[in-house]
């Protein structure tokens, strides 16, 4: 008999969820981001092995919201943590603190069951290692980035799924279409180049996606709060915004294993992380209350 279930990876953000659903998958998925708050949507990722069909479900950090969109970060976080069959704690092993789940999660109970995985293991002294095994006996110590500990998790996630055919077709990687993965790759690519404030104010929406043409036509809009940010992503003469296409360009020729002619705009959409109609229009699943 086959095992087959959603496993969400919840986690305070910056913790590497991101790079541990890529790890897993072996096919970058998530963006990553020395950032924090980078995830902003689920992103799916399917590891099929023989006899276990696992689909994870990256989400936003679990933080306490300030504006509608992390309110809808949040919101998303919580809908995937009661959705799951198993729930994967990830936990930075750098931090000492470890609170409860369902403290982090601000819920009262959750019966689901939790495997709490510490990461960032490949930055721990064999002190600090020794002292998490005694603390946590239960939990897998992991590394997302040097994959150390990765395959014990796995099949303690395997061990805990519920006995089912599997979900998907074998060689399916995610459920979610190439136009989300690039807009997503256009946005971490916005991430890496621009500093302070601004990739915080950057939303990304694929706006026409022919794969039909040779090369494949993906013109996408990249939106910003400000006139100011706006030039800030353009650069002097459009330099920034030409070095922004040509590497996210490269990414999704890496993705779609095509070459890609990508048409990049930018406009203004006035405060659209904290106006409603304005994250519905980008997207996003705002919940009614």
């Amino acid at each position: 008999m086959t095992r087959a279930g959603i496993v969400a990876v919840v986690g305070k953000p910056n913790v590497g969820k991101s790079t541990l659903l890529n790890r897993l998958v072996g096919q970058k998925l998530a963006i990553t981001s020395s950032k924090p708050q980078s995830t902003r949507d689920r992103v799916t990722g399917i590891l099929t092995l023989p006899g276990a069909q696992i689909v994870l479900v990256d989400t936003p950090g679990l933080l306490d919201p300030k504006y509608a969109l992390q309110r809808v970060m949040r919101a998303t976080a919580i809908e995937a943590l009661t959705d799951a069959d198993v729930v994967l704690y990830l936990v930075d092993a750098t931090e000492t603190d470890l609170r409860p789940l369902t403290e982090v999660a601000e819920i009262s109970e959750l019966r689901t069951p939790v495997v709490v995985a510490f990461n960032k293991a490949d930055l721990l002294s064999p002190t600090q290692r020794q002292e998490i095994a005694e603390r946590h006996p239960d939990a897998v110590l992991i590394s997302a980035v040097t994959g150390e500990g990765v395959d014990a998790l796995v099949q303690r996630l395997i061990d805990l799924l519920p006995e089912s055919p599997f979900l998907y077709p074998e060689d399916d990687l995610s459920t979610q279409n190439l136009r989300f993965f690039a807009a997503e790759l256009i946005r971490e690519t916005a991430l890496e180049q621009l500093a302070d404030e601004v990739p915080y104010a950057i939303a990304c929406q694929v706006e026409e996606f022919r794969e039909e043409r040779d090369p494949v036509y993906i013109r996408a809009t990249i939106f910003v709060e400000r006139e100011s940010q706006k030039r800030i992503v353009i650069g002097q003469g459009g330099s920034r915004i030409r070095e922004i296409g040509k590497v996210a360009r490269a990414k999704i020729e890496e993705l779609v294993g095509r070459g890609v002619y990508l048409d990049l705009w930018v406009k203004v959409l006035p405060n659209w992380r904290r106006d409603v109609k304005a994250l519905r229009r980008l997207g996003y699943n705002v919940p009614e209350a």
